[in-house]
């Protein structure tokens, strides 16, 4: 819940562009916008709601996917690697996060290295994960996953500063075809990848307007867009029409339906819809479209 959520303090470039004024979060349509994706997710799934401590302070809690992530590899699914921040603000979201998954029994682990959960760690299948490391997340945390979960990790180096979670750049569709913006990898990171799924290249554009930053639920496919919020002269309009059509696109190509989500009040935290939900299972991707 977005009990605590503000902009006050900047973390990330896209917050950085935006005035104090601009980033001034209007809470009650904040919280509006959050039920409403809360609903269609409720509809089809159990979702569990992180809860906001008492007198909580901390702006970023509500960007649940950033706290960790739960390794769906392991057969009991049952154990949790929790972040290890790297920007101030969010450093006291991992006691948070330790407390929450122990509590709902599950073994929680810490990352000893920087590491900032599901939105930098992507399951393809199996025991096989794609890491992004750079700004936010050291290497060496894979590194330590691998030997201690046994896992295999693909790493990819984050080099754009506005695109500096993976879930900025890399979407998995299915468990056969990625969503990756090939542009922003070296050659050598994109072959690599390439040996365990079928990549859908996106185009950097797209990916500064969210394409990547999804998720799927069934045969639906979630995604932010404040499209009915600008007008055709805006800067960004351009870009929002042309990211929906090739989310629209990828879709109905793969027999997925698009759900968008006005989800305005999160950009000014920097953030997107994939931001807001963190996995506990990946059922989803064994849902058998028709």
């Amino acid at each position: 819940m977005p009990f605590s959520y503000s902009a006050d303090e900047p973390n990330n470039v896209w917050m950085e562009e935006l005035g104090p004024e601009d980033r001034k979060i209007n809470i009650r349509k904040a919280i509006r916008q959050f039920f409403e994706l809360y609903h269609f997710l409720a509809a089809e799934s159990l979702v569990c709601v992180l809860p906001t401590p008492a007198n909580c302070t901390m702006q970023d809690l509500v960007f649940t996917a950033n706290m960790g992530v739960v390794l769906t590899h392991l057969s009991d699914q049952n154990t949790a690697i929790i972040s290890n921040f790297s920007t101030e603000p969010r450093k006291p979201e991992t006691t948070v996060g330790v407390g929450f998954f122990e509590s709902m029994g599950y073994n929680a682990y810490v990352s000893p290295f920087r590491f900032e959960g599901e939105a930098e760690l992507k399951h393809l299948y199996d025991n096989v994960y794609l890491g992004g490391y750079g700004a936010r997340s050291d290497i060496r945390a894979y590194e330590w996953m691998e030997k201690h979960f046994d896992m295999e990790i693909v790493t990819l180096e984050e080099v754009d500063p506005y695109l500096y979670h993976l879930d900025c750049t890399v979407f998995g569709l299915t468990q056969e075809d990625t969503l990756v913006c090939t542009e922003m990898y070296a050659k050598e990171e994109i072959a690599e990848v390439e040996k365990y799924t079928n990549i859908i290249d996106v185009s950097a554009d797209d990916c500064y307007a969210g394409i990547c930053n999804s998720v799927r639920l069934a045969n639906t496919i979630l995604n932010a867009s404040h499209i009915n919020d600008l007008k055709p002269d805006d800067e960004l309009y351009e870009g929002e029409v042309a990211k929906n059509r090739r989310l629209e696109d990828i879709a109905v190509s793969h027999g997925f339906e698009v759900s968008y989500f006005n989800l305005s009040e999160y950009f000014k935290g920097g953030a997107l819809l994939s931001c807001m939900v963190m996995h506990l299972n990946r059922n989803s991707y064994e849902f058998t479209l028709i």
